[in-house]
């Protein structure tokens, strides 16, 4: 995401991420907030809700400066998952495993990544493997193809071989 989008933040970030409600500039701090989400849900192990905090970052806050603080959430998840043991368990609409969250850590990168490319104008895909990663833990029932055609139509993002494009969906992070 930083590689992807730091080039481009003096871009207007104001604008609309593809077609999403939020401008590009909330999309990324949408993006940190989940990290660090995530990574709170994997540090405490809760096994029946998200725990009672939240993110703050200043309506004044640069495109670079988002982009730093996504960096940090990013490292608080990934350390989390580190120090996890893969048999803990903790809430995300059920029991998810610290895979199931480091999974849905990298699909909310590359989705709202693409988003906000989108959005800025720039060119860009999700990388084949970490599509096929996500798609595996995430999207067990998604149909063979292309894996970063089949992700972005699993998410809503895109049309694949005529089939209705997706006005809802969810991943299924949890393990039972």
């Amino acid at each position: 995401m930083v590689r992807v989008l730091g080039p481009h933040t003096a871009d207007n970030w104001a604008v609309s991420a593809d077609s999403l409600d939020w401008t590009c500039r909330e999309t990324a701090v949408h993006v940190a907030h989940d990290l660090l989400a995530y990574a709170g849900q994997v540090a405490a192990c809760p096994a029946d809700a998200y725990l009672p905090f939240d993110l703050t970052v200043p309506p004044d806050t640069s495109p670079r400066e988002v982009l730093q603080v996504v960096t940090a959430c990013a490292g608080l998840l990934s350390s989390a998952l580190v120090t996890a043991d893969p048999q803990v368990r903790a809430w995300h609409w059920g029991a998810c495993d610290p895979a199931g969250f480091a999974s849905m850590g990298v699909a909310e990168i590359l989705l709202h990544t693409y988003d906000i490319t989108r959005g800025l104008g720039v060119p860009w895909l999700p990388p084949q493997p970490l599509c096929e990663g996500v798609l595996r833990r995430l999207f067990p029932d998604a149909p063979p193809g292309d894996p970063i055609e089949v992700l972005l139509w699993c998410t809503g993002r895109g049309e694949l071989d005529g089939r209705p494009r997706h006005t809802s969906w969810t991943w299924q992070a949890a393990t039972s």
